[in-house]
């Protein structure tokens, strides 16, 4: 195999290891939370591993924080509750269900764009935000409510979790000066302060650690949580930005099988309806965001 085509491949592997592992995470979370860790200290666990180990490379940074302390601050809890919402989500919520919910990002993602960057949204954007809504309705609708709403907490997690994400890319677009080991860095930061604030909210109590859940933790925290950040950074860095958005939608294949094999949980025909409305207004972002960049 030539070292070009070795070059050009990595990228395209790395991106759809990130999104296989992301649509797979759910069970071994639920694995940990049979096993006696429940949801917020499994997040708290495994990212304090992927934080002590995976940010080591970060700390000749350091000295980067004083330079956006605001902007840096509003990553990480927007990071924070992105990671501990999805988490709690996929613990407890139907998985399609909340991948698909989750990924009305781009949604979120050009109305906060209209209004944070003051970036003027073209026809093709608002025809997408419209699709987008189309779809949430379609899989939201109640037919004894008679109007579209979420169904349960871990609606409501799946759905913040998307908005807190477009946040969170918003702010990663503002702070281009900021290298991405201290945004990674402030990411899991992030995670494990909203986590543990979450956890002294609710006074969840301490959990009866053994081996298993210890084991556990620090093997998603390290094969887990540091491998798929380092993998999407690599990805979308030596890639379009089109083409890694559409690459990490594997990530709702990946969800819908392992569901499907694993669990006795039943997608509704209108939560496909509308969750391929979701995924196609996805993909169009990521199609207009690049014929945005050709014209500049």
């Amino acid at each position: 195999m030539s070292s070009k085509l070795v070059k050009e491949l990595l990228p395209v592997l790395s991106l759809l290891f990130t999104a296989t592992m992301w649509g797979l995470l759910w069970y071994p979370l639920r694995l940990l939370e049979d096993a006696g860790l429940q949801g917020l200290w499994t997040t708290f666990f495994i990212y304090i591993v992927a934080l002590l180990v995976g940010g080591i490379p970060a700390f000749s940074r350091l000295s980067e924080l004083a330079s956006r302390p605001g902007l840096l601050f509003l990553l990480a809890i927007t990071s924070g509750w992105c990671n501990v919402s999805f988490i709690l989500a996929v613990i407890d919520g139907n998985v399609v269900r909340v991948l698909l919910l989750f990924y009305l990002s781009p949604l979120w993602a050009t109305v906060l764009g209209w209004f944070l960057l003051k970036e003027r949204a073209s026809n093709a954007s608002l025809g997408v935000l419209a699709l987008a809504m189309v779809g949430a309705v379609t899989m939201l609708w109640d037919s004894d409510l008679g109007y579209p709403w979420p169904h349960s907490e871990s609606d409501w997690l799946a759905i913040s979790s998307g908005f807190a994400f477009a946040i969170a890319n918003v702010i990663t677009r503002k702070a281009q000066s900021i290298s991405i080991r201290i945004k990674t860095l402030v990411t899991w930061t992030g995670v494990v302060i909203v986590a543990s604030i979450w956890i002294l909210v609710v006074q969840l109590p301490a959990p009866q650690l053994n081996m298993t859940t210890i084991s556990g933790s620090i093997a998603l925290g390290i094969f887990g949580i540091m491998l798929m950040t380092w993998a999407v950074q690599y990805g979308v860095t030596h890639m379009p930005v089109y083409r890694s958005s559409v690459l990490l939608i594997f990530e709702l294949v990946a969800g819908a099988i392992s569901s499907q094999l694993l669990t006795d949980e039943i997608v509704l025909a209108k939560e496909w309806v509308g969750g391929i409305l979701i995924v196609f207004a996805a993909y169009l972002s990521a199609r207009i965001h690049l014929r945005s960049n050709n014209k500049e």
